[in-house]
Formats: structure tokens, sequence, C-alpha cells
């Protein structure tokens, strides 16, 4: 089997309505019953992907990115500030949209690309983590192939499909990182 070619870029204006068919068009879709799906969040349409959301989040932002499989579209990246306007406590996201390409260490390769990004291009930071739920046992499995420490899990705050779960986080500093 051939290695797959996994890369990280920015989303490019003339790929808006082939994102939003992969990331968005389908509120049904497995990836959205592991994101969050406590939050209930709703998927955009496509006129406001295209028209303002893709705009104001997606393109020339540093802070998102895409995700690609041997040059195709399978996910995408984000990066944002838990503290808001401090700017000092990064956490990230990542999510594989395409079911069929779970379990294949795209999400992992593609992570590690991205905190490395994250750290030698965008921010001084000494810290990135990220935030997942008990439920999310393959999100948790991802933190810790890739050396990140959990830092904290708080009990039974995350409330899906009639059962609690925890709240857990992960955290990788910028030394651990340049040393693995």
């Amino acid at each position: 089997m051939t290695k797959a070619n996994i890369e990280i870029r920015p989303l490019r204006q003339d790929e808006l309505t082939q994102f939003w068919l992969l990331a968005f068009s389908n509120p049904q879709a497995e990836w959205t019953k592991w994101n969050g799906p406590y939050f209930h969040d709703v998927l955009p349409s496509q006129e406001a992907f295209i028209n303002k959301i893709a705009e104001e989040t997606w393109l020339n932002n540093d802070l998102h990115w895409v995700i690609t499989c041997n040059n195709e579209l399978v996910g995408s990246l984000s990066a944002y500030c838990e503290d808001g306007d401090l700017k000092r406590w990064l956490d990230v996201g990542i999510v594989i949209y395409k079911e069929k390409m779970w379990g294949q260490h795209i999400g992992q390769q593609a992570l590690k690309l991205w905190i490395d990004h994250l750290f030698n291009d965008v921010t001084d930071l000494p810290h990135i983590g990220f935030t997942t739920w008990s439920g999310n046992k393959r999100m948790m499995h991802l933190g810790d192939e890739l050396g990140m420490k959990l830092e904290g899990q708080i009990r039974q705050v995350r409330f899906w499909q009639g059962k609690y779960y925890d709240s857990v986080k992960y955290g990788v500093l910028r030394s651990e990182w340049e040393e693995r």
C-alpha cells in the first residue's frame, strides 16, 4: 500500500464550494457526532459559508487551514484563543470529515504539521492544547500519540444522548514539542 501524502495549507477561493460540500452539506455526517455534539452547533448553509463565513474565517487566515490527502480535501485544522482578547492561551481543533479516512493516521500527521506550523510561524506562546470529551476516544488517543499531556479532566460536565461525559484537556509546551 502506498503511503498517503498528507499536507496542510490555507483554503483557496476556488475550493469554497468543494469544501462546503465536504464539511457542511450533511448535518448528519458522522464527524458531527464526535466534534462537541453536546453544543448542538448548526452547520452553515452554502450561501452563508461562501458569502460570509469563508471570507471572515477561512480565507487568508493562519488559524484555519485544510488537510489534504494525496491532493484531496479531507479535513480542517483550526486554532483559537481560549482566553479571548488576552491571546495567551491557544487551543487547536482538527476534523477529518471523511469517515472512510479515519484510522489511517491522517489526523496524527496533520495535527503534528499544524502544531509545528503554529509554533514555528504563528505564535511565540509556550503552550498549545486542545479540549475534547471523554466520549471521543480517538481524539484522546491522538493527544497521547503526539506526546501531549493530559492536563485537565472536568468530570461529568458534557451531556450527550442521556449520559454525562468528562471534558478533557491536552497540551504540550514548546520546549517539550521541540525535544520530541
